[in-house]
Protein backbone atom coordinates (compact mmCIF):
# COMPACT_ATOMS: atom_id res chain seq x y z
CA UNK A 1 0.00 0.00 0.00
CA UNK A 2 1.11 3.38 -0.94
CA UNK A 3 1.41 6.17 1.39
CA UNK A 4 0.30 9.88 1.90
CA UNK A 5 2.49 12.65 2.30
CA UNK A 6 2.27 12.85 5.92
CA UNK A 7 3.25 9.49 5.92
CA UNK A 8 6.28 9.67 3.77
CA UNK A 9 7.79 12.85 5.74
CA UNK A 10 7.20 10.83 9.39
CA UNK A 11 8.80 7.90 7.73
CA UNK A 12 11.92 9.11 6.85
CA UNK A 13 11.75 11.05 10.45
CA UNK A 14 11.51 8.07 12.14
CA UNK A 15 13.38 5.03 9.91
CA UNK A 16 10.45 3.51 9.70
CA UNK A 17 7.52 2.85 7.57
CA UNK A 18 4.82 4.66 9.17
CA UNK A 19 0.92 4.51 8.43
CA UNK A 20 -1.83 6.91 9.34
CA UNK A 21 -2.58 6.19 13.43
CA UNK A 22 0.64 4.64 14.25
CA UNK A 23 2.32 6.97 16.78
CA UNK A 24 6.07 7.04 16.05
CA UNK A 25 8.86 9.44 17.84
CA UNK A 26 9.62 11.86 14.90
CA UNK A 27 13.19 13.55 14.81
CA UNK A 28 12.53 17.56 14.40
CA UNK A 29 15.17 19.32 11.48
CA UNK A 30 13.89 23.05 13.39
CA UNK A 31 12.75 23.47 16.35
CA UNK A 32 11.47 26.96 17.30
CA UNK A 33 10.27 29.01 19.99
CA UNK A 34 8.89 32.78 20.27
CA UNK A 35 9.32 35.37 22.07
CA UNK A 36 6.64 34.83 24.66
CA UNK A 37 6.35 30.64 24.58
CA UNK A 38 10.40 30.88 23.90
CA UNK A 39 10.21 32.51 28.06
CA UNK A 40 7.72 29.52 29.16
CA UNK A 41 10.50 27.03 27.33
CA UNK A 42 13.48 28.41 28.96
CA UNK A 43 11.76 28.03 32.44
CA UNK A 44 10.73 24.08 31.45
CA UNK A 45 14.15 23.42 30.16
CA UNK A 46 15.72 25.28 33.51
CA UNK A 47 13.52 23.39 36.39
CA UNK A 48 13.88 20.46 34.44
CA UNK A 49 17.96 20.85 34.05
CA UNK A 50 17.73 19.79 30.08
CA UNK A 51 20.07 20.00 28.01
CA UNK A 52 19.84 21.23 24.47
CA UNK A 53 20.08 18.33 22.03
CA UNK A 54 21.19 20.07 18.88
CA UNK A 55 22.01 24.22 19.15
CA UNK A 56 22.55 24.55 15.53
CA UNK A 57 18.85 23.22 14.87
CA UNK A 58 17.25 25.39 17.74
CA UNK A 59 15.93 28.92 17.35
CA UNK A 60 14.42 31.88 18.88
CA UNK A 61 12.29 33.87 17.03
CA UNK A 62 10.98 37.61 18.13
CA UNK A 63 8.23 38.01 15.95
CA UNK A 64 5.24 38.65 18.17
CA UNK A 65 6.38 41.97 19.76
CA UNK A 66 9.49 43.10 17.86
CA UNK A 67 9.80 46.30 18.89
CA UNK A 68 9.56 44.84 23.01
CA UNK A 69 6.85 47.87 23.51
CA UNK A 70 5.10 45.70 26.56
CA UNK A 71 7.22 45.41 28.91
CA UNK A 72 6.86 41.75 29.61
CA UNK A 73 7.40 40.79 26.42
CA UNK A 74 10.82 42.84 26.48
CA UNK A 75 11.12 40.81 29.53
CA UNK A 76 10.72 36.81 27.89
CA UNK A 77 13.10 38.62 25.16
CA UNK A 78 15.86 38.86 27.11
CA UNK A 79 15.51 35.88 29.39
CA UNK A 80 15.77 34.02 25.39
CA UNK A 81 18.59 35.71 24.49
CA UNK A 82 20.18 35.18 27.96
CA UNK A 83 19.95 32.02 27.56
CA UNK A 84 21.03 31.52 23.52
CA UNK A 85 24.34 33.15 24.79
CA UNK A 86 24.37 30.19 27.37
CA UNK A 87 23.43 27.27 25.52
CA UNK A 88 24.20 28.13 21.75
CA UNK A 89 21.18 28.68 19.94
CA UNK A 90 20.51 31.48 17.44
CA UNK A 91 18.33 34.14 17.86
CA UNK A 92 16.45 35.72 15.06
CA UNK A 93 16.20 38.99 17.00
CA UNK A 94 13.25 41.97 16.60
CA UNK A 95 14.17 43.15 13.25
CA UNK A 96 14.02 39.94 11.61
CA UNK A 97 10.12 39.23 11.17
CA UNK A 98 8.03 35.64 11.27
CA UNK A 99 10.04 32.88 12.49
CA UNK A 100 7.91 30.25 10.09
CA UNK A 101 9.18 32.64 6.92
CA UNK A 102 12.39 32.67 7.94
CA UNK A 103 12.33 29.16 8.29
CA UNK A 104 11.50 29.05 4.71
CA UNK A 105 13.23 31.82 3.21
CA UNK A 106 16.34 30.74 4.98
CA UNK A 107 16.10 26.62 4.17
CA UNK A 108 15.99 25.91 7.63
CA UNK A 109 13.93 23.44 6.30
CA UNK A 110 13.49 21.74 3.36
CA UNK A 111 11.01 20.16 1.39
CA UNK A 112 10.12 16.69 2.59
CA UNK A 113 11.16 18.45 6.92
CA UNK A 114 9.75 18.56 9.64
CA UNK A 115 9.36 21.97 12.36
CA UNK A 116 7.83 22.40 15.53
CA UNK A 117 7.37 25.75 17.00
CA UNK A 118 5.34 27.79 19.60
CA UNK A 119 3.02 29.32 17.24
CA UNK A 120 -0.01 27.24 16.07
CA UNK A 121 0.51 28.10 12.22
CA UNK A 122 3.88 26.20 12.10
CA UNK A 123 1.50 24.34 9.69
CA UNK A 124 2.31 27.03 7.04
CA UNK A 125 5.58 24.27 5.98
CA UNK A 126 2.80 22.63 4.31
CA UNK A 127 2.89 25.30 1.27
CA UNK A 128 6.55 23.34 0.69
CA UNK A 129 5.54 20.24 1.07
CA UNK A 130 7.10 20.04 4.67
CA UNK A 131 5.77 19.32 8.05
CA UNK A 132 5.35 22.04 10.61
CA UNK A 133 3.19 21.77 13.46
CA UNK A 134 2.54 24.77 16.66
CA UNK A 135 3.05 23.18 19.80
CA UNK A 136 2.63 24.13 23.56
CA UNK A 137 6.06 24.56 25.95
CA UNK A 138 6.39 21.53 27.60
CA UNK A 139 6.36 19.63 23.92
CA UNK A 140 8.53 22.48 22.71
CA UNK A 141 11.04 21.95 25.64
CA UNK A 142 11.05 18.56 25.21
CA UNK A 143 11.86 18.58 21.42
CA UNK A 144 14.87 21.14 22.21
CA UNK A 145 16.33 18.78 25.06
CA UNK A 146 15.57 15.29 22.88
CA UNK A 147 15.33 16.14 19.04
CA UNK A 148 12.40 14.24 18.36
CA UNK A 149 9.07 13.46 19.90
CA UNK A 150 5.93 11.58 19.86
CA UNK A 151 3.14 12.08 17.17
CA UNK A 152 -0.27 10.36 16.19
CA UNK A 153 0.02 10.10 12.18
CA UNK A 154 -2.98 11.93 10.92
CA UNK A 155 -5.59 10.81 8.44
CA UNK A 156 -4.61 12.75 5.01
CA UNK A 157 -8.05 13.76 3.38
CA UNK A 158 -7.65 14.75 -0.43
CA UNK A 159 -8.75 18.34 -1.79
CA UNK A 160 -8.83 18.21 -5.41
CA UNK A 161 -10.33 21.58 -7.04
CA UNK A 162 -10.86 22.19 -10.42
CA UNK A 163 -11.66 24.94 -12.74
CA UNK A 164 -9.98 28.38 -12.82
CA UNK A 165 -11.31 31.34 -11.04
CA UNK A 166 -11.17 34.80 -12.61
CA UNK A 167 -8.25 37.30 -12.12
CA UNK A 168 -10.10 39.21 -9.20
CA UNK A 169 -9.85 35.66 -7.05
CA UNK A 170 -6.51 35.59 -4.90
CA UNK A 171 -5.00 32.81 -3.18
CA UNK A 172 -6.96 34.18 0.27
CA UNK A 173 -10.31 34.08 -1.22
CA UNK A 174 -9.63 30.30 -1.91
CA UNK A 175 -8.62 29.77 1.46
CA UNK A 176 -12.08 31.33 2.72
CA UNK A 177 -13.76 29.08 0.31
CA UNK A 178 -12.30 26.22 1.76
CA UNK A 179 -13.11 27.26 5.27
CA UNK A 180 -16.52 28.07 4.38
CA UNK A 181 -17.03 24.52 2.71
CA UNK A 182 -15.34 22.73 5.67
CA UNK A 183 -15.90 24.87 8.80
CA UNK A 184 -14.27 25.19 11.80
CA UNK A 185 -14.04 21.79 12.51
CA UNK A 186 -13.51 20.54 8.46
CA UNK A 187 -9.64 18.79 9.17
CA UNK A 188 -9.95 18.45 12.52
CA UNK A 189 -7.06 16.13 13.80
CA UNK A 190 -6.37 15.30 9.90
CA UNK A 191 -3.59 16.21 7.10
CA UNK A 192 -4.56 17.58 3.85
CA UNK A 193 -3.40 17.27 0.20
CA UNK A 194 -3.94 20.30 -1.91
CA UNK A 195 -4.28 18.78 -5.92
CA UNK A 196 -5.55 20.22 -9.13
CA UNK A 197 -4.51 21.86 -12.15
CA UNK A 198 -4.89 25.53 -10.58
CA UNK A 199 -3.07 24.71 -8.13
CA UNK A 200 -0.12 23.50 -9.80
CA UNK A 201 -0.12 26.71 -10.76
CA UNK A 202 0.13 28.62 -7.50
CA UNK A 203 3.37 30.34 -6.25
CA UNK A 204 5.01 29.85 -3.13
CA UNK A 205 3.48 33.25 -1.85
CA UNK A 206 0.23 31.78 -2.54
CA UNK A 207 0.68 28.54 -1.30
CA UNK A 208 1.62 30.05 2.01
CA UNK A 209 -1.27 31.80 2.45
CA UNK A 210 -3.94 29.13 1.90
CA UNK A 211 -1.70 26.96 4.27
CA UNK A 212 -1.80 29.33 7.12
CA UNK A 213 -4.91 28.53 7.52
CA UNK A 214 -5.27 24.91 8.31
CA UNK A 215 -5.60 25.60 11.52
CA UNK A 216 -8.07 27.55 11.52
CA UNK A 217 -10.09 24.21 10.05
CA UNK A 218 -8.90 22.23 12.39
CA UNK A 219 -6.14 20.85 10.37
CA UNK A 220 -2.80 19.09 11.35
CA UNK A 221 -1.50 20.59 8.32
CA UNK A 222 -2.45 21.52 4.43
CA UNK A 223 0.29 19.83 2.28
CA UNK A 224 0.87 20.90 -1.21
CA UNK A 225 3.09 18.65 -3.72
CA UNK A 226 6.25 21.08 -4.52
CA UNK A 227 5.95 22.62 -8.13
CA UNK A 228 8.68 24.07 -10.29
CA UNK A 229 8.48 27.53 -8.34
CA UNK A 230 8.87 26.34 -4.62
CA UNK A 231 12.30 24.08 -6.07
CA UNK A 232 13.40 27.07 -7.66
CA UNK A 233 13.00 28.99 -4.69
CA UNK A 234 15.37 26.16 -2.70
CA UNK A 235 17.80 25.65 -5.30
CA UNK A 236 18.51 29.56 -4.84
CA UNK A 237 18.63 29.42 -1.11
CA UNK A 238 20.60 26.66 -0.52
CA UNK A 239 22.77 25.94 -3.35
CA UNK A 240 21.23 22.30 -3.89
CA UNK A 241 19.24 20.38 -5.54
CA UNK A 242 16.21 19.24 -3.53
CA UNK A 243 14.40 15.78 -3.40
CA UNK A 244 11.00 16.75 -2.02
CA UNK A 245 8.01 13.98 -1.16
CA UNK A 246 5.57 13.40 -3.35
CA UNK A 247 2.33 11.25 -2.25
CA UNK A 248 2.39 7.56 -4.12
CA UNK A 249 -0.52 6.86 -6.37
CA UNK A 250 -1.76 4.40 -4.45
CA UNK A 251 -2.02 6.23 -1.57
CA UNK A 252 -4.90 5.76 1.08
CA UNK A 253 -7.10 8.41 1.73
CA UNK A 254 -9.82 8.98 4.84
CA UNK A 255 -11.80 11.13 1.95
CA UNK A 256 -11.90 12.94 -0.87
CA UNK A 257 -13.18 16.24 -1.43
CA UNK A 258 -13.52 18.54 -5.20
CA UNK A 259 -14.33 22.14 -5.33
CA UNK A 260 -14.81 24.03 -8.20
CA UNK A 261 -13.77 27.23 -8.02
CA UNK A 262 -15.06 28.39 -12.00
CA UNK A 263 -17.27 30.76 -10.27
CA UNK A 264 -15.80 31.90 -6.99
CA UNK A 265 -15.20 35.54 -6.40
CA UNK A 266 -13.98 37.71 -3.36
CA UNK A 267 -14.72 36.65 -0.13
CA UNK A 268 -14.82 37.68 3.73
CA UNK A 269 -15.41 36.03 6.53
CA UNK A 270 -17.45 38.38 9.44
CA UNK A 271 -16.31 38.99 13.32
CA UNK A 272 -15.56 36.22 15.39
CA UNK A 273 -15.52 33.36 13.30
CA UNK A 274 -13.27 32.81 9.76
CA UNK A 275 -15.43 30.23 8.82
CA UNK A 276 -18.66 32.36 8.69
CA UNK A 277 -17.59 33.26 4.99
CA UNK A 278 -19.55 35.28 2.51
CA UNK A 279 -19.29 37.09 -0.80
CA UNK A 280 -18.02 40.84 -0.34
CA UNK A 281 -20.58 41.94 -3.09
CA UNK A 282 -22.86 40.53 -0.81
CA UNK A 283 -21.91 43.10 1.81
CA UNK A 284 -23.85 46.31 2.02
CA UNK A 285 -21.84 49.23 2.84
CA UNK A 286 -19.81 47.82 5.85
CA UNK A 287 -17.87 51.17 7.19
CA UNK A 288 -14.93 50.32 8.37
CA UNK A 289 -12.28 52.17 11.19
CA UNK A 290 -9.16 50.37 10.40
CA UNK A 291 -7.24 47.86 8.04
CA UNK A 292 -4.55 45.36 8.51
CA UNK A 293 -2.46 44.26 5.65
CA UNK A 294 0.45 41.66 7.04
CA UNK A 295 0.93 38.48 9.35
CA UNK A 296 2.13 34.89 8.49
CA UNK A 297 -1.24 34.71 5.64
CA UNK A 298 -0.65 37.41 3.91
CA UNK A 299 2.83 39.47 4.36
CA UNK A 300 4.77 37.84 1.64
CA UNK A 301 6.32 40.55 -1.27
CA UNK A 302 3.72 39.72 -3.92
CA UNK A 303 0.95 40.88 -1.37
CA UNK A 304 3.13 44.59 -0.93
CA UNK A 305 3.30 44.32 -4.28
CA UNK A 306 -0.46 43.92 -5.02
CA UNK A 307 -1.35 46.40 -2.22
CA UNK A 308 1.04 49.33 -3.53
CA UNK A 309 -0.50 48.75 -7.31
CA UNK A 310 -3.95 50.12 -5.50
CA UNK A 311 -2.54 52.78 -3.32
CA UNK A 312 -0.32 54.65 -5.77
CA UNK A 313 -3.29 56.04 -7.10
CA UNK A 314 -5.69 56.21 -3.75
CA UNK A 315 -4.96 57.95 -0.47
CA UNK A 316 -6.13 56.01 2.27
CA UNK A 317 -9.73 57.39 3.49
CA UNK A 318 -10.13 59.64 5.66
CA UNK A 319 -11.03 58.14 9.41
CA UNK A 320 -9.79 54.82 8.44
CA UNK A 321 -6.22 53.78 9.82
CA UNK A 322 -4.03 51.35 7.50
CA UNK A 323 -1.39 49.62 9.30
CA UNK A 324 0.90 47.48 6.61
CA UNK A 325 3.29 44.85 8.13
CA UNK A 326 5.47 42.78 5.81
CA UNK A 327 6.39 39.21 7.08
CA UNK A 328 10.10 39.39 7.19
CA UNK A 329 12.55 42.00 7.13
CA UNK A 330 13.69 41.09 3.89
CA UNK A 331 10.76 41.64 2.12
CA UNK A 332 10.67 44.50 4.42
CA UNK A 333 13.53 46.07 2.18
CA UNK A 334 12.73 44.58 -0.86
CA UNK A 335 9.75 47.02 -0.58
CA UNK A 336 12.19 49.72 0.46
CA UNK A 337 14.25 49.24 -2.26
CA UNK A 338 11.40 49.02 -5.20
CA UNK A 339 10.00 52.43 -3.52
CA UNK A 340 6.85 50.27 -1.99
CA UNK A 341 7.10 52.15 1.66
CA UNK A 342 7.22 55.10 -0.35
CA UNK A 343 3.91 54.08 -1.78
CA UNK A 344 2.71 53.31 1.11
CA UNK A 345 3.43 56.26 3.54
CA UNK A 346 2.35 58.71 0.87
CA UNK A 347 -0.89 56.93 0.85
CA UNK A 348 -0.98 57.18 4.47
CA UNK A 349 -0.81 54.10 5.69
CA UNK A 350 1.80 53.41 8.66
CA UNK A 351 4.38 50.57 8.03
CA UNK A 352 5.04 48.25 11.39
CA UNK A 353 8.24 46.54 12.14
CA UNK A 354 8.48 42.93 10.07
CA UNK A 355 6.73 40.65 12.35
CA UNK A 356 3.19 39.32 13.20
CA UNK A 357 1.89 42.20 14.37
CA UNK A 358 -1.93 42.20 15.14
CA UNK A 359 -2.84 38.89 15.37
CA UNK A 360 -0.04 38.04 18.42
CA UNK A 361 -1.24 42.02 20.52
CA UNK A 362 2.35 42.85 19.04
CA UNK A 363 2.92 46.92 18.34
CA UNK A 364 0.16 47.22 15.03
CA UNK A 365 -3.03 45.96 14.65
CA UNK A 366 -5.07 45.57 17.87
CA UNK A 367 -8.36 47.70 17.79
CA UNK A 368 -10.70 49.38 20.28
CA UNK A 369 -13.68 49.39 21.61
CA UNK A 370 -16.00 49.62 18.65
CA UNK A 371 -13.67 49.81 16.07
CA UNK A 372 -14.23 47.90 12.68
CA UNK A 373 -11.40 46.69 10.81
CA UNK A 374 -10.60 44.32 8.08
CA UNK A 375 -7.08 42.23 8.28
CA UNK A 376 -5.32 39.79 5.73
CA UNK A 377 -5.00 38.13 9.26
CA UNK A 378 -5.77 34.63 9.55
CA UNK A 379 -8.34 34.57 12.66
CA UNK A 380 -10.55 36.82 13.75
CA UNK A 381 -12.08 35.41 17.22
CA UNK A 382 -14.00 38.14 19.59
CA UNK A 383 -11.04 39.64 21.31
CA UNK A 384 -8.76 38.38 19.53
CA UNK A 385 -7.24 41.72 18.22
CA UNK A 386 -8.93 44.01 20.89
CA UNK A 387 -12.33 45.00 21.58
CA UNK A 388 -13.46 45.73 18.13
CA UNK A 389 -14.89 43.33 15.79
CA UNK A 390 -12.25 42.12 12.50
CA UNK A 391 -13.05 41.12 9.06
CA UNK A 392 -11.35 39.07 7.07
CA UNK A 393 -10.23 39.24 3.21
CA UNK A 394 -7.32 39.17 0.65
CA UNK A 395 -4.97 42.05 0.48
CA UNK A 396 -6.39 43.52 -2.60
CA UNK A 397 -9.61 44.00 -0.95
CA UNK A 398 -8.83 45.04 2.02
CA UNK A 399 -6.51 47.86 0.45
CA UNK A 400 -9.35 48.67 -1.47
CA UNK A 401 -11.70 49.18 1.50
CA UNK A 402 -9.46 51.21 2.95
CA UNK A 403 -9.15 53.73 -0.21
CA UNK A 404 -13.09 53.52 0.35
CA UNK A 405 -14.01 53.30 3.74
CA UNK A 406 -16.23 50.68 3.13
CA UNK A 407 -15.71 46.52 2.84
CA UNK A 408 -15.56 46.52 -1.07
CA UNK A 409 -13.08 44.66 -3.63
CA UNK A 410 -10.59 46.20 -5.94
CA UNK A 411 -13.22 46.42 -9.50
CA UNK A 412 -15.41 48.43 -6.67
CA UNK A 413 -13.39 51.25 -5.18
CA UNK A 414 -15.20 54.50 -4.44
CA UNK A 415 -14.58 57.26 -6.23
CA UNK A 416 -15.55 59.67 -3.25
CA UNK A 417 -14.80 57.52 0.24
CA UNK A 418 -17.30 57.20 2.93
CA UNK A 419 -16.49 59.12 6.37
CA UNK A 420 -18.33 58.09 9.50
CA UNK A 421 -18.16 58.16 13.34
CA UNK A 422 -18.25 55.24 16.17
CA UNK A 423 -18.93 55.14 19.78
CA UNK A 424 -17.23 53.17 22.26
CA UNK A 425 -18.21 50.21 24.54
CA UNK A 426 -17.39 48.89 27.44
CA UNK A 427 -15.62 45.95 29.21
CA UNK A 428 -15.31 43.98 32.52
CA UNK A 429 -12.96 41.83 34.29
CA UNK A 430 -12.70 39.35 37.02
CA UNK A 431 -11.17 37.11 39.77
CA UNK A 432 -9.17 34.61 41.31
CA UNK A 433 -8.76 31.14 43.00
CA UNK A 434 -6.71 27.87 43.33
CA UNK A 435 -5.49 24.64 42.01
CA UNK A 436 -3.81 21.25 43.31
CA UNK A 437 -3.93 18.06 41.19
CA UNK A 438 -4.45 14.49 41.84
CA UNK A 439 -3.34 11.36 40.47
CA UNK A 440 -6.16 8.84 40.33
CA UNK A 441 -7.25 6.66 37.72
CA UNK A 442 -11.14 7.43 38.58
CA UNK A 443 -12.55 10.43 39.59
CA UNK A 444 -16.13 11.93 40.96
CA UNK A 445 -17.40 15.97 40.37
CA UNK A 446 -19.49 18.13 39.70
CA UNK A 447 -20.16 18.79 35.91
CA UNK A 448 -20.36 22.23 34.31
CA UNK A 449 -22.24 21.80 30.76
CA UNK A 450 -21.14 24.38 28.16
CA UNK A 451 -22.85 23.33 25.10
CA UNK A 452 -21.18 25.32 22.21
CA UNK A 453 -18.57 24.08 19.37
CA UNK A 454 -15.43 25.14 18.20
CA UNK A 455 -14.59 27.21 21.71
CA UNK A 456 -10.96 28.77 20.62
CA UNK A 457 -7.82 29.52 22.63
CA UNK A 458 -8.95 33.59 22.86
CA UNK A 459 -11.95 32.22 24.11
CA UNK A 460 -10.75 30.05 26.88
CA UNK A 461 -7.86 31.94 27.98
CA UNK A 462 -7.30 35.74 26.05
CA UNK A 463 -3.98 36.49 24.39
CA UNK A 464 -3.77 40.07 26.54
CA UNK A 465 -2.66 37.29 29.54
CA UNK A 466 0.06 35.21 27.42
CA UNK A 467 2.53 36.87 29.48
CA UNK A 468 1.69 35.25 32.08
CA UNK A 469 3.94 32.12 33.36
CA UNK A 470 2.40 31.67 36.81
CA UNK A 471 0.13 28.82 36.64
CA UNK A 472 -1.37 30.11 40.24
CA UNK A 473 -2.58 33.43 38.13
CA UNK A 474 -3.91 32.26 35.15
CA UNK A 475 -7.35 30.59 36.66
CA UNK A 476 -9.03 33.46 37.36
CA UNK A 477 -8.95 34.14 33.89
CA UNK A 478 -10.24 31.18 32.74
CA UNK A 479 -13.61 31.36 29.61
CA UNK A 480 -13.45 35.56 30.85
CA UNK A 481 -13.83 36.09 27.09
CA UNK A 482 -16.01 33.80 26.24
CA UNK A 483 -20.30 34.92 25.99
CA UNK A 484 -22.17 34.08 28.92
CA UNK A 485 -19.44 32.44 31.00
CA UNK A 486 -17.19 35.19 31.84
CA UNK A 487 -17.65 34.45 35.48
CA UNK A 488 -16.94 30.55 35.35
CA UNK A 489 -13.39 31.31 37.99
CA UNK A 490 -15.46 32.59 40.53
CA UNK A 491 -18.47 30.07 40.39
CA UNK A 492 -16.05 27.05 39.71
CA UNK A 493 -15.08 25.17 42.77
CA UNK A 494 -12.13 22.88 43.02
CA UNK A 495 -12.74 18.67 41.68
CA UNK A 496 -15.53 20.28 38.80
CA UNK A 497 -15.83 18.70 35.68
CA UNK A 498 -16.37 20.88 32.49
CA UNK A 499 -18.62 18.69 29.70
CA UNK A 500 -18.43 20.88 26.35
CA UNK A 501 -18.62 20.20 22.13
CA UNK A 502 -16.35 19.94 19.57
CA UNK A 503 -13.25 21.33 18.49
CA UNK A 504 -12.76 22.72 22.11
CA UNK A 505 -9.53 24.61 22.04
CA UNK A 506 -9.62 25.73 18.54
CA UNK A 507 -6.52 28.08 17.52
CA UNK A 508 -3.50 29.14 19.43
CA UNK A 509 -0.67 26.86 20.71
CA UNK A 510 -0.68 28.77 24.18
CA UNK A 511 -0.71 26.39 27.12
CA UNK A 512 -2.13 28.71 29.59
CA UNK A 513 -5.85 27.66 27.77
CA UNK A 514 -5.08 24.23 29.70
CA UNK A 515 -2.89 25.26 32.65
CA UNK A 516 -5.99 28.17 33.81
CA UNK A 517 -8.28 25.04 34.42
CA UNK A 518 -5.51 22.95 36.20
CA UNK A 519 -5.46 26.46 38.32
CA UNK A 520 -8.90 26.39 39.12
CA UNK A 521 -8.71 22.61 40.50
CA UNK A 522 -11.16 21.08 37.53
CA UNK A 523 -10.66 17.49 37.30
CA UNK A 524 -11.26 16.71 33.43
CA UNK A 525 -12.72 18.12 30.90
CA UNK A 526 -14.49 15.62 28.18
CA UNK A 527 -15.29 17.32 24.63
CA UNK A 528 -16.57 15.69 21.58
CA UNK A 529 -13.44 16.30 20.42
CA UNK A 530 -10.54 18.69 20.91
CA UNK A 531 -8.75 20.97 18.80
CA UNK A 532 -4.97 18.91 17.70
CA UNK A 533 -2.85 21.45 19.20
CA UNK A 534 -4.76 21.76 23.19
CA UNK A 535 -5.27 18.15 22.95
CA UNK A 536 -1.28 17.27 23.17
CA UNK A 537 -0.73 20.12 25.26
CA UNK A 538 -3.52 18.78 27.89
CA UNK A 539 -2.15 15.41 27.45
CA UNK A 540 1.61 16.77 27.82
CA UNK A 541 0.93 18.67 31.18
CA UNK A 542 -0.89 15.30 32.67
CA UNK A 543 -3.93 17.16 32.49
CA UNK A 544 -7.16 14.70 32.11
CA UNK A 545 -8.94 15.18 28.50
CA UNK A 546 -11.86 12.94 27.35
CA UNK A 547 -13.31 12.59 23.99
CA UNK A 548 -17.06 11.67 24.07
CA UNK A 549 -20.89 13.04 23.35
CA UNK A 550 -22.24 13.91 26.60
CA UNK A 551 -23.89 16.83 25.56
CA UNK A 552 -26.70 14.66 23.99
CA UNK A 553 -26.71 12.24 26.62
CA UNK A 554 -29.36 14.21 29.00
CA UNK A 555 -26.34 14.86 31.71
CA UNK A 556 -27.58 18.34 33.47
CA UNK A 557 -25.49 20.82 34.88
CA UNK A 558 -24.79 20.50 38.49
CA UNK A 559 -25.16 16.65 38.66
CA UNK A 560 -22.37 14.71 39.76
CA UNK A 561 -20.85 11.76 37.48
CA UNK A 562 -18.06 9.33 38.11
CA UNK A 563 -15.02 9.21 34.95
CA UNK A 564 -12.88 6.03 34.83
CA UNK A 565 -9.49 7.39 32.73
CA UNK A 566 -8.75 3.98 32.33
CA UNK A 567 -11.93 2.61 30.72
CA UNK A 568 -13.21 5.66 29.03
CA UNK A 569 -16.81 4.70 31.21
CA UNK A 570 -18.37 7.27 32.92
CA UNK A 571 -21.14 6.88 35.36
CA UNK A 572 -24.02 9.31 36.20
CA UNK A 573 -23.99 8.50 40.34
CA UNK A 574 -28.11 9.49 40.17
CA UNK A 575 -29.18 7.10 37.83
CA UNK A 576 -27.10 4.52 37.41
CA UNK A 577 -26.06 4.90 33.73
CA UNK A 578 -22.80 4.50 32.45
CA UNK A 579 -21.80 6.47 29.28
CA UNK A 580 -18.94 5.38 26.99
CA UNK A 581 -16.02 7.62 25.78
CA UNK A 582 -12.64 7.51 24.87
CA UNK A 583 -9.98 5.85 27.27
CA UNK A 584 -6.89 7.25 28.15
CA UNK A 585 -4.14 6.01 25.28
CA UNK A 586 -0.81 4.26 26.37
CA UNK A 587 0.93 7.48 25.91
CA UNK A 588 -1.73 9.70 28.08
CA UNK A 589 -2.06 7.20 30.64
CA UNK A 590 2.05 7.18 31.19
CA UNK A 591 2.17 10.74 31.18
CA UNK A 592 -1.23 11.61 33.45
CA UNK A 593 1.01 9.33 36.37
CA UNK A 594 4.00 11.06 35.84
CA UNK A 595 2.28 14.22 35.89
CA UNK A 596 3.62 16.06 33.45
CA UNK A 597 6.07 14.93 29.71
CA UNK A 598 9.10 16.65 31.17
CA UNK A 599 8.95 14.59 34.36
CA UNK A 600 11.38 11.13 34.29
Amino acid sequence: MGQTMIEKIFSNHSNKKINAGDIAEITIDARIARDFGGANVVKNIRSHNLNIHDPKKTFFTFDCNPGGSDQQYAENQQICRQFSRERGTKVYDIQSGIGTHIAIDEGLVLPGGTLVSTDSHANILGAIGAFGQGMGDRDVASIWSEGKIWFKTPETVKIIFYGTPSTDVKAKDIVLFLLKNLGAAGLLGKAAELEGDYIETLSLDERVTISSMATEMGGIIALFPPNKDVLDHFKLATGEQIEPVYVDKDAQYIEEKEFDLSNLEPLTSRPGHPEDVVKVSDLKEVKIDSAFIGSCTNGRFSDMKAVADILKDNKVAPGVVLKIVPSTRKIWEQCLEQGIIDIFMKAGALVGNAGCAGCAKGQIGQNGPGEVSLSTGNRNFAGKQGKGEVYLASPETVASSAVSGIITSKNNILSKPKIFKRSKVKESRKKTSSQQEERPVEIEGRVWIIDKDNIDTDMIFHNRYLTITDIDEMGQYTFDNLKGWENFSQMAKKADIVITGSNFGAGSSRQQAVDCFRSLGIQVIIAKSFGAIYERNGINSGFPLIAGDLISSGIENGEIIKVNFQTGEITRLQTGETIQAEPFSEVQMEIYQKGDLLEK
